[in-house]
């Protein structure tokens, strides 16, 4: 078994850098790598995740996605349980449009809460970066944290409803800036 500590997490961090590498956010202008580092930060800050192999995961969760990375590598480089994270993470690609995001969030609904918890994560990174978007850029980024919420918060134990509550705090200071 693969255990992650910090040197783990850091690799983690480079292996994310070096897969986003040359890409950027929706601003143009900030390096990609930045959202998933921000992602991992906000979950061990925001939402208190200190499981390594959860903040290994949220530091990858986008590679799988969004660059040439697929769950074996991650396996080979990560352990199971981080890879299965990322991969819970992820949209598969494969699907038709039409599928995708519904088969999405139903997998986000039976996810273990760290899993949960990473996309709260991920979807508050969004929202805090929706505040140098155009409004109608931002009005979109809104909908899909709201959408997500929706979906994911019934089925939150109620052990973690206070990171709801962050959240939500999060998505409302978003929208007064609508």
């Amino acid at each position: 078994m693969i255990r992650l500590d910090i040197s783990s997490i850091l690799e983690a961090i480079s292996f994310a850098a070096r897969k986003h590498e040359g890409q950027l956010r929706k601003d143009q202008i900030t390096p990609y790598i930045a959202h998933p580092i921000r992602v991992m930060i906000t979950l061990a800050t925001v939402f208190q995740v200190d499981d390594p192999e959860v903040l290994a995961a949220a530091a990858l969760h986008d590679t799988i996605e969004d660059t040439t990375t697929d769950r074996d590598e991650l396996i080979e480089r990560f352990g199971e349980r981080v890879a299965a994270m990322v991969a819970m993470l992820s949209k598969d690609k494969r699907k038709p449009c039409g599928e995708r995001e519904p088969d999405y969030f139903h997998g986000l609904e039976a996810a273990p809460i760290e899993v949960r918890l990473c996309k709260l994560a991920d979807l508050y990174d969004n929202l805090s970066d929706a505040a140098h978007l155009l409004p109608e850029a931002r009005r979109k980024s809104i909908a899909q944290a709201q959408q997500a919420l929706d979906i994911i918060s019934p089925s939150f134990p109620d052990d973690y409803r206070w990171a709801l509550e962050r959240f939500e705090q999060r998505l409302k200071i978003t929208v007064s800036t609508l």
